[in-house]
């Protein structure tokens, strides 16, 4: 089925953008892999893994719709030298997710593709999530200061 040329270069901004945060995140995770901070790191690679999915669904609709997916571009990949910076890199990227599936959704609408709609509403709840949990990182770090928020992430996950 020969796809709308405007939602297929949106679908594949959007494949930019999940490429990126896969990269990002697995960098944030294995950082805090690295400094000792089990709970973050299992908690950002999860979230990477869920980018990996957003990324091939994409790319299935892409070629569903005959468009032909570009894993080759990434948007600037912003690495936080610590642990606020990332959580804060990490929730900007996931504002910017939101943002654009809504204006994709709004799109998809448009041209009525009600399946592009499905499942860029599927992603963006994930989406929301993510950034749910970005917001919910940083509310502890300032309410229980960046020490104590670090202490209990060097747990083991559950």
């Amino acid at each position: 089925m020969k796809g709308n040329e405007k939602l297929l270069a949106v679908l594949n901004q959007l494949l930019a953008d999940e490429l990126t945060a896969i990269n990002q995140y697995m960098v944030h995770s294995e950082m805090c892999d690295n400094w000792g901070y089990e709970l973050l790191h299992k908690a950002i690679e999860k979230q990477a893994m869920e980018e990996m999915q957003h990324a091939e669904w994409l790319i299935k609709r892409i070629l569903f719709l005959e468009g032909i997916p570009v894993v080759s571009k990434l948007n600037p990949i912003k690495i936080g030298k610590t642990v606020e910076d990332m959580v804060l890199n990490d929730k900007k990227s996931e504002e910017g997710a939101v943002r654009a599936y809504n204006s994709a959704i709004t799109l998809a609408h448009e041209i009525v593709d009600q399946a592009s709609v499905d499942l860029m509403i599927k992603i963006l709840k994930m989406e929301e999530d993510h950034l749910d949990w970005d917001e919910a990182q940083r509310d502890q770090i300032e309410q229980m200061g960046l020490q104590n928020y670090l202490a209990n992430q060097t747990g083991t996950p559950a």
